[in-house]
Formats: C-alpha cells, structure tokens, sequence
C-alpha cells in the first residue's frame, strides 16, 4: 500500500540516523566507571579513543607499586616480579585498534633506544588471541612480549584499573623502579618523543632529582 509504504520509509529515514549516532557513542566514549567496568561486562567492545592527555604523578603521591602476572603470546610468564627494579613501559593494546597500530612505531622505537639504560617494555593485549599478537609484532617489529589479558578474569587490567583510571585503548604506562604508575598517556601516543621525555624523567628520579615538571598534566592534540 503507498501510504504504508511511505510511513515505512519515513520511519527508516528517523531511525537511521538515531542508530549510527549511537554507535558511534559506543565506539568512541568510555562510561564514567572507565575500561574496568567495560571489562567486567564484556570482552567485545571497542576501542575507546582517549584525548591523548597525560598525566605525570610526583613520587610522593603515588600509590603502592602494582603486583601483576600473565602468560605471554608465546606461552611464557610474566610479571611484576620480573620488571622490578626498573622503569617499565606498560602499553595497553590490541591488533584491530587503529590508533595501537599508529603508535607501535613509536614503541618500538623507544624500546630500541632505551634498552641499554635497562627500561623494560610489556604490552598487555586485552582482545587477541596468540596467533594475532605474535603476527601483530612480526609486522610492527615488536621485540619486546605482551601479556594475553583477554581470559581467566583480566587479572592484569584489574590490577592497573585499581591504581589509575584506565579509560581508554591504547593506554601507556610508565612505572618507577618500584613498580608505581609515574606517567600515563590515554589514547594514542603524540610521538616518539612525548614517550621519550617520560622516559627520560622517570630514570633522572634514580639519580635522586624529581625531574623537572613531574606534576604537570597535558593533553596534546
């Protein structure tokens, strides 16, 4: 019938957009209770685009030193036991979030060049399977391991999330030789360089100076 016909296509027209706003909200925006309730409720949400700001805590108002433990994509343990006593990088990712992919360069590039100084560098994948994150690091050249924090309870992300607000995917963690969150950046890296400085502030507090605006909190476009 015409009039039906018309009725019904008048519906789709309002619907249709109502629809694609709303998963573009669910996509892109984290709740107030952050990943750590997006966890708890499922494991197939995306990733949720943080604003790239950062925050630096100064030694004395950081919380206790995070205790963590996982197998890796190539079946090996891991954990904070096993990175205390040095600055560690910790990137939350995974392979089908594009800003992971954008950023990996520069991960990688720091690994290379804050090795010799001892900095270790762990990822977390909180969706993968093995076989994605071992082809993810093969084509990004990933040398350093990631915890595959996607089953048995997402132990590791609840040991971060009870620490700091973790919201957003990727997020980049830096920890002090005591195992405390020194930096974080929410959502994609601004460059090598902004993961370089954090880097370099964190190993200058072994040398017994608080570096120079450890307080601040930016956010970079």
């Amino acid at each position: 019938m015409p009039g039906r016909s018309r009725a019904l296509r008048a519906h789709r027209a309002l619907v249709a957009p109502a629809l694609a706003a709303a998963l573009v909200l669910v996509g892109c925006s984290g709740s107030e209770g952050g990943l750590a309730e997006q966890w708890e409720e499922t494991s197939d949400q995306g990733f949720v685009s943080g604003d790239r700001s950062s925050i630096s805590i100064p030694r004395a108002e950081r919380t206790d030193p995070v205790r963590f433990e996982g197998i890796t994509e190539y079946g090996e343990t891991i954990g904070s036991g096993d990175t205390a006593g040095s600055v560690t990088v910790v990137n939350f990712w995974y392979a089908g979030c594009a800003p992971c992919r954008a950023e990996a360069p520069d991960l990688v590039a720091a690994h290379a060049e804050f090795g010799s100084d001892g900095v270790q560098f762990l990822g977390v994948n909180t969706r993968d399977q093995e076989a994605q994150a071992v082809q993810f690091a093969e084509q990004f050249g990933v040398e350093y391991p990631s915890i595959m924090d996607n089953q048995g309870g997402r132990a590791v992300q609840r040991a971060f999330a009870g620490q700091v607000p973790l919201n957003a995917v990727p997020t980049t963690l830096v920890l002090d030789v005591e195992g405390r969150v020194a930096h974080r950046v929410l959502g994609q890296l601004a460059g090598e360089s902004q993961l370089r400085t954090l880097i370099k502030e964190t190993l200058a507090e072994t040398e017994g100076a608080e570096p120079e605006g450890a307080a601040s909190e930016s956010t970079e476009q």
